[in-house]
């Protein structure tokens, strides 16, 4: 069978993720409208591999489809049957009560009894967890249980220099809940490697090890995705490694950032073509633009402190808290105050107050009361859509 001619070649729906029979597609025609048509799968992917996209599943095999997922009827009465297994998780209020896990837990994976076995794993750098994170998850829910697979321990092993993360360690579980409403009501579960057990993979190893110690059963990855010894691998020899391997790999486009101001800012990463990244997020707490960080996050931005002498270090006035900056688990704003935030304790519900920031100082400001005696060990800062009323 041939290429398909013009006419007859099917409509792509402006969706994400549908759902078809392996060998049934919707096809438009200017004459007749949408109409099913039948395709050998064999002449389909002739047709269609060489387009750049998101990937189509024909049983298990992988081929590119250029802006549209689609699913064999096998793989949706298995997403049905890993979701009956799977408690349901609601979505969390963005100024919710502070739920922070201890920060040293770390997620291990064993030969044997692999925690992420048969899900479908999303790849990537996952500092931020931002929207394009979650969009990740989101299309690995959509494909079976989304995991997310992070790599702990570059910059040692690289060298870099060490800088504060955007989302506290102890945080991430709290936010991974968070996107459960986007992802069929399970929230996705985050699993971490060392980077160094790793980094001397080939493409080829490190797919291998995802399947034969680890048994997941497909990837989801973006487009400018690399991998392998010294990145030598990218996002068209991960489809073709999965493929080998009989796994799914799902390829998307990045989400965009819409922000105007961005356009004209110059980042050092060669990567950087206008989606959102973690790069833009710390760019903008830079800036100390709040709107913008809630934008490119999905949420506002959240600070975890924790104090290791709650006595000495916890300052506490008529209608203020101040704390020493270097308690601080993950990356604040610009110095400045900023108004609409809100102050977390525990099971404590919220209180609003602005929020200081100097160099050595956070100082949240309350209007009416200050939180009443309790255990200030550990407790976080929300910030409000806004920018710096003024500096510090």
């Amino acid at each position: 069978m041939g290429i398909l001619p013009q006419s007859l070649r099917p409509r792509l729906l402006p969706a994400t993720m549908s759902t078809f029979t392996t060998t049934s597609l919707l096809h438009s025609d200017p004459l007749t409208g949408t109409t099913p048509i039948t395709i050998a799968a064999t002449s389909l992917s002739k047709t269609m591999a060489s387009s750049p996209g998101i990937l189509l599943r024909m049983s298990r095999r992988t081929r590119l489809w250029p802006n549209f997922m689609i699913q064999s009827l096998e793989m949706q009465k298995y997403i049905s049957s890993r979701r009956a297994s799977i408690c349901t998780c609601s979505q969390e209020s963005s100024r919710e009560r502070l739920k922070c896990q201890p920060e040293d837990v770390r997620d291990t994976l064993g030969n044997n009894n692999s925690p992420i076995k048969g899900g479908i794993v999303a790849l990537g750098k996952f500092d931020a967890l931002h929207i394009g994170h979650r969009e990740l998850a989101i299309q690995a829910s959509k494909a079976g249980s989304p995991f997310l697979l992070s790599f702990v321990g570059m910059a040692e092993v690289l060298g870099w220099e060490p800088r504060p993360p955007i989302v506290a360690n102890c945080d991430r579980k709290r936010v991974l809940s968070s996107w459960a409403s986007q992802c069929g009501n399970i929230a996705p579960q985050e699993f971490q490697m060392e980077f160094s057990s790793v980094r001397s993979l080939t493409p080829r190893e490190f797919v291998e090890k995802l399947v034969k110690e680890f048994g997941i059963s497909g990837v989801v990855a973006g487009e400018n995705y690399r991998f392998g010894y010294r990145a030598s691998g990218d996002a068209s020899e991960l489809v073709r490694l999965c493929d080998e391997y009989g796994i799914d790999a799902y390829i998307i486009n990045p989400v965009m950032d819409k922000n105007q101001d961005s356009e004209n800012v110059e980042y050092k990463s060669a990567k950087e073509r206008g989606q959102v990244s973690s790069t833009r997020v710390r760019y903008a707490l830079d800036k100390g633009d709040m709107s913008y960080v809630s934008k490119l996050l999905g949420r506002q931005h959240r600070l975890i402190v924790k104090l290791q002498n709650p006595e000495s270090q916890y300052l506490r006035g008529k209608q203020t808290v101040s704390v020493p900056k270097s308690c601080l688990l993950n990356l604040p704003p610009r110095e400045g105050r900023y108004d609409n935030c809100y102050f977390l304790v525990d099971e404590a519900d919220p209180l609003p107050c602005g929020v200081s920031i100097d160099s050595d100082i956070i100082r949240a400001e309350f209007d009416d009361e200050v939180p009443p005696d309790g255990d200030f060990s550990t407790f976080g800062i929300e910030f409000g859509t806004t920018q710096p009323v003024r500096n510090a």
